[in-house]
């Protein structure tokens, strides 16, 4: 009886069926295989996305990311205060661009000073702090002299003849610096509430104080976000800051309560069926001028609102006009620019080895950031109306000047984080050899059209 052999044992795949290995071939992933359909295009994009992030992510970004935000927001609001100003000027029997021109001064004025901030070493700024804000009160204080003089019913202007001036801007800074610097020397000693309260709440307090005196909640508010986020950043602990805070609402509620302006307005506001021809008259065309944009704009110049139906279209309620003029797509435009703002304020925040120059930061994007989203709140319906502009593109040359200031100062920061003074210097020698590069076969061009010219002679 023959015996049978068994036959080896292979791995027979199913119909159908490709074997593991063979699947994977040599030196293959399982995850590496193509990805179709919309999860895959996702997946494809996502990938896109964040190698262009890993790429941008350099030493010199956050100080590209602020230059390049600010200087946009500038130019837009320069063309959005001609843009909402015009009308108005010319029933003033002003010229069109009278809004525009004086803007546009006080831009050339604040860019350079921007720029000269923008590099002066952190140990400068260090230094200047007391004197900065002893500057600002003396500044202040002049708003309740002869010199000073009420707009709106608060007073919170000076006159210098033709110039007039808004010192409570220039308060925002030297508070932001003066804190950083008192705050990082008592680095040690901030979980004890003394130390806190001595010196901050009587410089501080102070300052705040002449500001509130004049009645401007507006700036008072702002004032109040740039001294809580110094504290914050500087480790003071929640439970400390509870006690001052408290103290600040308990003020703004004694001003809102004084004031039967406010009370209107705050009432206004919480009313369902607030009259659109009196109280709400400002906040329902700013909402008006919105709804009119729809989402590509009725075109640049085309308002309809600033025709004298909505008040303070050029200051306050500008954002208005550019929802109206450039639609949905200009709105979400400017949120963007001032979510990329405070990008560049967080990275120099995380980046940034020295906590004086957090500190600051903290305390300016605070000022800037937070008052952009008050001033479109305002618009939106959100808050009740508070007299705030829309940082750098508002008309206002103090507001401007102070805010390009402050950036300025915040450039400074970005420009000594680790590793970006190489990568700046670096970049900057190739742009200069580029243009001596393009500008070398015009000189060549030049010199021999003269060469000709004499000959010719």
């Amino acid at each position: 009886m023959a015996t049978r052999t068994p036959a080896p044992r292979t791995s027979a795949a199913a119909p159908g069926r490709v074997p593991r290995q063979e699947a994977r071939g040599a030196g293959a992933h399982p995850t590496t295989a193509p990805r179709g359909g919309v999860r895959g295009a996702l997946g494809r994009a996502g990938e896109a996305v964040s190698a262009w992030v890993a790429r941008a992510d350099t030493p010199a970004t956050s100080f590209y990311l602020l230059a390049v935000t600010t200087g946009v927001l500038v130019v837009l609001g320069l063309v959005m205060v001609l843009s909402s100003s015009s009308v108005e000027s010319l029933q003033a029997g002003l010229s069109p661009f009278a809004q525009f021109t004086r803007q546009l001064l006080f831009a050339a004025f604040g860019l350079p000073m921007a720029y000269a901030a923008s590099h002066v070493p952190v140990r400068v700024w260090k230094r200047v702090a007391w004197p900065a804000v002893a500057l600002a009160a003396v500044l202040q204080l002049l708003v309740y002299t002869p010199l000073g003089y009420g707009s709106g019913g608060n007073r919170n202007w000076v006159s210098f003849g033709p110039l007039n001036v808004q010192p409570a801007e220039f308060v925002k800074l030297a508070l932001a610096v003066w804190c950083a610097a008192v705050l990082v020397r008592k680095a040690p000693l901030l979980r004890d509430w003394r130390h806190v309260v001595v010196p901050v709440v009587p410089v501080a307090g102070g300052l705040l104080g002449l500001v509130l005196l004049g009645r401007d909640l507006g700036t008072g508010m702002v004032v109040m976000l740039v001294i809580a986020a110094a504290l914050w950043v500087a480790g003071v602990p929640l439970k400390i800051l509870l006690w001052p805070a408290a103290g600040l609402v308990a003020v703004a509620a004694v001003l809102v309560v004084t004031s039967q302006n406010r009370m209107s307005r705050i009432g206004d506001f919480l009313s369902g069926d607030c009259d659109p021809q009196g109280g709400c008259y400002q906040s329902a065309h700013g909402l008006m001028a919105l709804a009119g944009g729809g989402i590509t704009g009725l075109g640049l110049g085309s308002s309809r609102e600033k025709w004298s139906y909505l008040p303070e279209a050029h200051n306050d309620f500008i954002f208005s006009i550019i929802g109206e003029e450039l639609g949905l797509l200009g709105t979400l435009l400017v949120l963007v620019l001032f979510g990329a703002l405070a990008v560049g304020c967080m990275r120099v925040i995380r980046r940034h080895e020295d906590p004086f120059a957090k500190i600051v930061t903290a305390g300016v994007m605070a000022w800037v950031v937070g008052q952009a989203l008050v001033n479109m709140g305002v618009v939106l319906g959100l808050v009740p109306v508070i007299g705030v502009p829309l940082p750098l593109v508002s008309a206002g040359g103090s507001a401007l000047v102070a805010t390009l200031l402050a950036l300025g100062v915040v450039l400074s920061f970005a420009r000594s984080e680790p590793g970006a003074p190489a990568l700046l210097a670096t970049r900057a020698g190739v742009v200069r050899r580029s243009l001596v590069v393009a500008a070398s076969p015009l000189a060549r061009r030049g010199a021999r059209r003269r060469g000709d010219a004499r000959g010719a002679r």
